[in-house]
């Protein structure tokens, strides 16, 4: 099997965004992903295998579910710029292991009485969570949302379907974007509020059921489709208890507004499988034969490299100005939503082209290029496809149409 490559796996950072500190970070990602992620992404992507505690207590160690939680709490304390090097590294190895450090994110979005003693936990990694928002008729349309929190003594009764819930049985709680109102098209966007489940690891609360979801990629853990039926809430359950005066429907802004990290997050996904592509490819071409020549050696396919390694590196610049613009807090809606577009389409082509350079030897478990190619064409769909990505930047330039 080609699990390894003769370049350097590590990008150069540039000298605009460099500095010594990055660079260790980014090593040190990149040692363990080649050393540690990639060997068991091998072995257990094929046969759908989950990722091992172990790994994830390696990854603990190391500080990874900790990267943009403050130090007072436990984290790392570090930038969104930091946070997208890592997840790059990662990723070249194993999406799967890429995203699991989002988990301990969920834990930021709570509110200050929770914060303070969900955070330190979830820095160790000892506490991650999930998140439900999508369902069988809103998925891109948020509010569209259907699912209902009934208030009762003490608490909500959440009653609904929700879909595409990543990590849901191994999650230590479940933020559940619900409606307070019922719906009304003439004011879809109200009424919508978020919720947190606290829940038992590899366990459903009473009122809630899991269906696992058969998925033909993003394989190191399970997504489900999730039924609420009556589950209960506690009062402090309600994510912005307190609401501020005048705004207490901002409910759906605040769901809107917390796409937009994740969406850097899956954009630097999209390098690192693109980048993990390229690279094998470049060993491949090297080593396979075709005609006395080792087929790196015709036009055609050096061509090809070159095109891909191109694709790759502006990607990554755009990342690099957008990770950086977050971190000075000038992170704008259409910034993210061109950088998300751009790297998701560029990694569904890159991995596509690596995999006929492998030709029929792509086509196998043989060698990770599959992988790499599966979970590229997710990324154009999770965390805003690329169709709601290009309305929110034509949205931006031009004039909103009446179907809005």
């Amino acid at each position: 099997m080609v699990h390894r490559t003769l370049v350097d796996p590590r990008p150069p950072i540039p000298r605009a965004y460099r500095t010594d500190e990055r660079e260790a970070i980014q090593s040190m990602a990149r040692e363990f992903a080649m050393s540690q992620v990639l060997p068991v992404a091998n072995e257990l992507d094929p046969q759908r295998g989950i990722i091992p505690l172990e790994l994830r207590a390696e990854m603990a160690e190391l500080g990874f579910f900790g990267i943009l939680i403050p130090e007072e709490y436990g984290g790392l304390g570090l930038g969104v710029f930091e946070y997208a090097l890592i997840t790059e590294e990662l990723s070249r190895a194993w999406m799967s292991v890429a995203s699991i450090i989002t988990r301990s994110g969920v834990a930021a979005g709570l509110d200050p009485s929770h914060r303070d003693r969900i955070l330190p936990l979830a820095a160790r990694g000892e506490w991650l969570g999930a998140f439900a928002m999508s369902e069988p008729g809103a998925g891109s349309d948020i509010a569209s949302i259907r699912t209902r929190a009934d208030k009762v003594d003490g608490g909500w009764r959440i009653t609904g379907q929700k879909m595409w819930c990543t990590f849901a049985d191994q999650a230590d709680g479940i933020v559940i974007v619900a409606r307070t109102t019922p719906f009304d098209p003439a004011h879809r966007h109200e009424g919508i509020r978020r919720f947190i489940l606290y829940k038992d690891r590899d366990a459903f609360p009473e009122g809630v059921e899991g269906t696992p979801v058969r998925k033909i990629g993003y394989h190191g853990w399970h997504t489900y489709e999730l039924s609420f039926d009556g589950c209960f809430v506690p009062d402090d359950g309600l994510i912005g208890f307190e609401p501020v005066p005048g705004q207490e429907d901002r409910g759906f802004k605040r769901v809107a507004e917390g796409m937009l990290v994740p969406r850097i997050h899956t954009a630097a996904r999209a390098i690192g499988l693109a980048r993990g592509a390229l690279e094998d490819s470049i060993k491949y071409v090297q080593q396979r034969e075709q005609f006395g020549h080792p087929i790196g050696d015709f036009q055609a396919t050096r061509f090809r490299i070159a095109t891909m390694a191109t694709a790759v590196d502006t990607c990554r610049a755009l990342l690099y100005e957008t990770a950086a613009d977050a971190d000075e807090g000038v992170l704008s809606e259409t910034k993210a939503a061109m950088l998300k577009y751009a790297a998701t389409e560029m990694a569904e082509t890159v991995t596509s082209d690596a995999l006929q350079i492998h030709g029929g030897a792509g086509y196998t478990t043989d060698f990770p290029i599959e992988r790499y190619w599966r979970d590229a064409r997710l990324t154009k769909i999770f965390e805003g496809t690329s169709e709601i990505m290009l309305r929110l930047i034509s949205d931006r330039l031009l004039p909103p149409t009446p179907f809005r």
